[in-house]
């Protein structure tokens, strides 16, 4: 398995801090086994920023390579799909299992995967600090 996943893109605004980088979708990737880590395979142009490099020497309107380590996808798979099944299910199960009728021990779990998201939201600039792109030179 790839220990990264690559994206050629286009520098489309620098500042000190970040590098604004826009990938757009090419029909490789489709064919890529790991299209579906890094949400590209459904999304024609995206804009990704980068840490700014200071002694990069890329500018405005370089083409670079994105890159992100394999297990940063595969983690953001976890937060995005199979936690937030885990909660279904198992909020749902217990409550069937407590007696709760079917009905609303589905809302509970449809409200229980609600909250687990607005969770992921608030902490959405602490989970950004954990995602980094880099700049392949």
């Amino acid at each position: 398995m790839k220990e990264e996943v690559n994206h050629k893109g286009r520098i489309v605004r620098m500042t000190p801090q970040t590098t604004t980088v826009s990938i757009e979708q090419h029909a490789a990737c489709s064919q890529c086994h790991a299209a579906g880590l890094c949400g590209m395979a459904d999304v024609a142009e995206k804009a990704i920023e980068v840490p700014t490099d200071p002694y990069a020497s890329y500018g405005v309107g370089d083409e670079v390579e994105v890159v992100l380590k394999t297990s940063m996808g595969m983690k953001a798979v976890w937060l995005a799909y199979f936690i937030p099944l885990l909660v279904l299910l198992g909020v749902i199960l217990l409550l069937v299992a407590l007696g709760v009728a079917e009905v609303p021990a589905g809302l509970s779990g449809i409200g229980a995967v609600t909250l687990y998201y607005l969770l992921l939201w608030l902490f959405r600039d602490r989970l950004k600090n954990e995602y980094v792109f880099t700049i392949k030179g």
